[in-house]
């Protein structure tokens, strides 16, 4: 990445960065958050692991990826803080939340496509022949393997 060119001009400082540095500090939020949601869960032994270990293992990861990334921000030239859009988080939530909604009551086959077009949308990139055979794909893909593989009790048909 090289320029100046990027984004808003910035004034001078420290930070040559500020989308890394801010995002890096995002990503160490949501590790400590991560962190202290999971301090209650026993950690376990690498013989025995416990419900805490993989969520600590990867809020560790997250956090230093966050600390590596603001670090960067002092090093090399990057974009200005730009004005956010609410569209992409507000429907990437909005797809989980059809997720979660629909799972039991309809069934795989219908809350993994929903879930994957409404996601689709956050970007205005979006091509609606794309969203649809993406997000069929990825269902079947999710049927053969928790469905077909590994057996999981995941409805894969709910309503019939």
């Amino acid at each position: 990445m090289t320029t100046m060119d990027k984004g808003a001009p910035r004034a001078g400082g420290a930070v040559r960065a500020p989308q890394d540095f801010a995002a890096g500090l995002f990503l160490m939020a949501v590790a400590a958050l991560a962190l202290w949601l999971s301090s209650d869960l026993p950690l376990g032994t690498m013989r025995a692991m416990g419900p805490g270990m993989l969520p600590r293992a990867i809020a560790v990861l997250v956090g230093l990826s966050g600390l590596v990334l603001a670090a960067s921000a002092f090093v090399s030239d990057g974009e200005a803080l730009t004005r956010w859009h609410l569209r992409g988080p507000i429907l990437i939530l909005g797809a989980v939340a059809v997720f979660a909604l629909t799972i039991r009551t309809a069934g795989l086959i219908v809350a993994g496509p929903a879930s994957m077009i409404i996601a689709s949308f956050a970007t205005d990139e979006v091509r609606w022949k794309e969203a649809v055979i993406f997000s069929v794909a990825m269902t079947a893909g999710c049927i053969l393997l928790f469905k077909v593989a590994l057996k999981l009790p995941i409805p894969v048909i709910a309503f019939m």
